[in-house]
């Protein structure tokens, strides 16, 4: 009878198992259609029915992207948004997820309640109201209108509010207190340096939606040379074809980087969802 429980359950994980790879397969495989496609010339990619590998791989299409559109510089643009988003973000989130953790303040529940709140409100909800403020400002067709959306991020303050309030004891910050510290000196040398799996975490969050937003630049930019990569991609997309080599050529371009990054700190995004917790 044990034996059979025993081979019902090793059954049972296998399937398990076997589905949670075809799913996985089924996700990824777009990934892959991507990559093999941007190594196919023009009339392997029009070939019906389509075949996955091509039979002549060339880089002829990465050449041409950066050829036809100004792609190095989408691809600094790119860098420069993510990069500031992210480090506004890990620094806010930091800061505000602290108050909101230790502090004690009148109105404390309810200013976080309505942080949580804007994280459940869609962009497009308040993106106009939000372009003609910045055409106020003249700010639009600028570096600073186009960050200005992605330097806070309501999911990084509740993440950072929540690793600080179960992770990080009180008593550490009275105790610097007592030896004479300021707030700022504890935020710095006591709470950041505990925090760095929750940081990385938000940073990786705060650099792929830095580094993939499309409708806001769209909106924002229309001077070329502000493009970020995303946006850059539309240069091979006409009115009635596109240029698909190209086109998945500089969508290879755009991914890696957020695959490198996800894949060098992805263990922190693991470790920190572990043993923060969820304490209200």
């Amino acid at each position: 009878m044990g034996h059979r429980r025993s081979l019902g359950r090793r059954l049972g994980l296998y399937a398990c198992h076997g589905v949670l790879m075809l799913g996985a397969l089924v996700m990824v495989m777009p990934m892959l259609w991507m990559l093999v496609t941007a190594f196919k010339s023009a009339a392997e990619i029009a070939i019906l029915p389509p075949v996955f590998l091509p039979k002549d791989w060339s880089v002829a299409n990465f050449s041409g992207a950066f050829e036809t559109a100004p792609f190095g510089r989408f691809f600094l643009n790119s860098a420069f948004i993510a990069l500031v988003s992210t480090a506004s973000v890990m620094a806010t989130s930091l800061v505000a997820g602290t108050v909101f953790a230790k502090y004690q303040f009148p109105g404390r529940k309810l200013l976080f309640g309505l942080v949580l709140a804007t994280a459940i409100v869609p962009f497009e909800a308040y993106m106009i109201p939000l372009y003609v403020q910045l055409v106020g400002l003249e700010w639009v067709n600028t570096y600073q209108g186009i960050i200005l959306p992605y330097l806070f991020m309501a999911f990084g303050i509740f993440l950072m509010r929540q690793h600080v309030s179960s992770s990080i004891p009180t008593e550490l910050m009275e105790a610097g207190r007592v030896d004479g510290a300021g707030e700022w000196w504890i935020l710095a040398r006591v709470i950041a340096p505990l925090s760095g799996n929750a940081l990385a975490a938000v940073g990786i969050f705060a650099f792929i939606q830095g580094w993939g937003i499309f409708i806001w630049p769209l909106l924002i930019a229309n001077d070329q040379l502000l493009f970020n990569m995303e946006l850059g991609l539309t240069q091979f997309q006409f009115a009635f074809s596109a240029d698909i080599g190209k086109l998945m050529a500089g969508s290879v371009v755009s991914v890696v980087p957020m695959l490198i990054v996800f894949l060098l700190l992805r263990r922190r995004i693991i470790e920190n969802m572990a043993l923060t917790g969820l304490k209200g």
